[in-house]
This record gives C-alpha cells, structure tokens and sequence, in this order.
C-alpha cells in the first residue's frame, strides 16, 4: 500500500493505493468517528461489493441507498433519495457516509454529505479509474442541471480516499479508456516526463497490468493533490485541472448526460484544447500529433460530435463555471507539459479549431453511434 496526503491545513487527508484495501477493515475503520455509517453505491457495484462492506462493518449501524448507475441520474431528484435513506434511518451528526462507486456515486454522495445536518463526514471508495485519479481527490462535489454539468454543488473533503486497485480487474473496458484520458491530462498540463512515459506504457495501462495501473495512479493523485494544496477552491491555479474540459462539458450537454462518457468527452476536449493552442503557437504540430496519437492509442475519442455546431459549442460553453463577468476561459497548453488559463481567446482560430475538429458518426465512442 502507498500513501499520499492532500496537504490542507485541517482539512487534510490520506489517499491510500493498493491492492484488495477494502478487505482492509481496520484501514476504514480508522476513519470512522462514530457507530452510524451510510453506504451510497450503485445497482452495478452493490451486488459485487455491499453484502462484503456491510459484513466487515459488523457491530455499526450501517443502512446504505442504491442509486440507478449512470451519468443521467446524477441530479436533484436522485439525490433526494440519499437524504431520503438518512433521514428514515436516523442518522445524526456524527455518521460517515462512504461514497462507494465510480465519479457519479462520489460527486453525489459528497455533495449529500456536504448537505446532510449542513455537513458530516464521508470516505471516498472510488471503483473506476477515472475516480480514482481524478474526481474522488480535491473535494469536489455535485450534480447536473439540464442546462449545465456540475453546475450544482459544493467544495467539501473528505475523510479519505481508499483506491484498491484491484477492483479495476472487472471494469468494462470502455471505462477503463475513459479514466485514461484523465490521466493523460495530468502529463499535458504539468507533468511531461509523466506524458512520455504514458506513450511507452498506454498499451500496458490498456492491458491492466497492476503495476503501470498503481503507477499511474500514484503519479494522477500526486500531481491533482499539488494543485489543489495551493488552490482548493479554484480561485486560479486549479482551474489547470480543467484542460479540455469546457470543450468536454458542452459535448456531455449537447448529446445527453451519459451518452458519451466523461473521460471520452474531456478526451475530444483536450485535443480540442491542444489543437487551439498549436493555432496560437505554443506547441508544434508535432506535439499536436504526439497528443492526438496517444489518445488514439487509449482507444478514446479524437473529434467533436459531427452534429455539434460552433454556435452549440459557443452556447453551451457560455454557461460554464470558468466563465467570468460574462468572458469565456479557457484552459490551454502553454508548452507539452504546462497549461494556462486564458481569456484571450482569438476568435478566427477557436472557429478554425471547430472546423478541424469535427467527427463524423463513424467517430463517435461505442455507444453514443
């Protein structure tokens, strides 16, 4: 097992990487405060992993809700149903609610947390790669709107984040590719030793091999765990974090929450974002390709929806949260390995980059075709 520590005052907390760490019950209960805990997982994961978590919590008060599985259902009315579950069981103060499941069961069972009895703590038990390198680290929490993504929700951290990476052994491998591209983020915008390594070692991350997997991981929460050390609440620096997301987000709008998923969004995204920042000369066309390959390689989407047009885009992108006093931001590479935030944004080429960047349907990820 390996530790690393999201440093914030009193607010810092561990993250664990390793393998079958939830068979670990003396790691968990360590950060337990009291006898009541409130498991929210998913109708996929629940069968595979809640009859094992409840055992090993034997002698608590543990009830938990299940929640439909999907990016879709990440919204008001399903998290209802949590607060629902803890109110009907009396939970008080001083419960735990474990977020066990992928990005849509953390982000929904921090935010019901960060709510409940105006804030209790929660664990976060993340079961896919992308949660594990990205949306389980850095405290935030949150649901969709019909007109925006994320755009209802609150910083609030948690107690700790417990990655077994032996759960990753039966994720699908669409999902598997899809928290890839997140991991590949990490390398653009401020790791490029780490970029390299991805392009020697993406057919081993493809393969589930433990070791490039633990590695990589290891090296996603370091570098999440800096940015948001400085900058918890993206007053600046960690809006870094969000390279090819407002490109991503629009996409994930545009087509339905759930069609494409969010790793396969941020991926087109991110080559979007790198194709404007080679039209305004920070890298090389051959950087450009070097970025777009190894996407390629993750088996991740490389073009935009063929039925999104600019003005889709432009729409949609207004309404997000780096948006300020009505000015469009966006996060770009300023080399291979360090991005930028920008409003500065030449108009001729964000119009040249919707062009070029367009797919057909044939180019759409498997399921979304």
């Amino acid at each position: 097992m390996q530790t690393l520590n999201v440093d914030l005052a009193d607010r810092s907390y561990p993250i664990y990487i390793g393998e079958r760490l939830l068979d670990n019950t003396g790691l968990l209960r360590r950060h337990l405060r009291a006898k009541q805990v409130y498991v929210v997982t998913n109708e996929t994961l629940a069968p595979l992993y809640l009859p094992k978590l409840i055992e090993q919590l034997d002698g608590l008060q543990v009830n938990s809700t299940v929640l439909p599985d999907g990016e879709a259902f990440k919204n008001l009315e399903t998290l209802n149903r949590i607060f629902d579950g803890l109110l009907e069981s009396r939970h008080n103060r001083t419960t735990t609610v474990l977020a066990l499941g992928g990005g849509v069961v953390g982000d929904m069972a921090g935010f019901a947390a960060a709510c409940y009895q105006r804030g209790v703590d929660f664990i976060q038990l993340p079961t896919t790669l992308l949660s594990m390198v990205d949306s389980s680290v850095g405290g935030k929490t949150g649901v969709n709107h019909r007109l925006g993504k994320n755009m209802i929700g609150a910083f609030y951290q948690p107690q700790a984040v417990i990655a077994d990476m032996s759960v990753l052994e039966t994720l699908p491998d669409r999902e598997l590719s899809a928290g890839i591209a997140e991991v590949i983020k990490y390398g653009l915008i401020a790791d490029g030793e780490f970029f390299e390594w991805l392009e020697s070692n993406v057919p081993d991350l493809m393969a589930r091999d433990p070791k490039a997997l633990a590695y990589a991981v290891k090296r996603s929460c370091e570098n999440k765990a800096k940015v948001v050390a400085q900058d918890e609440r993206e007053g600046g620096l960690r809006a870094i974090l969000n390279l090819g997301h407002t490109f991503g987000h629009a996409i994930e709008t545009a087509q339905g929450y759930g069609v494409w998923l969010h790793g396969e969004a941020v991926a087109a995204g991110m080559v979007m974002a790198a194709d404007l920042s080679w039209r305004r000369g920070a890298i090389s066309e051959e950087e450009l390709q070097r970025i777009v390959r190894l996407i390629e390689r993750a088996h991740l989407p490389i073009k935009a929806p063929a039925d999104m047009t600019p003005d889709d885009f432009l729409s949609l992108m207004g309404v997000d949260k780096k948006v300020l006093d009505g000015r469009l931001r966006l996060v770009l590479l300023s080399r291979l390995g360090e991005a930028l935030i920008t409003s500065e944004i030449e108009d001729n080429l964000l119009q040249e980059t919707f062009a070029a960047c367009r797919g057909d349907e044939s180019m759409a990820p498997p399921g979304a075709r």
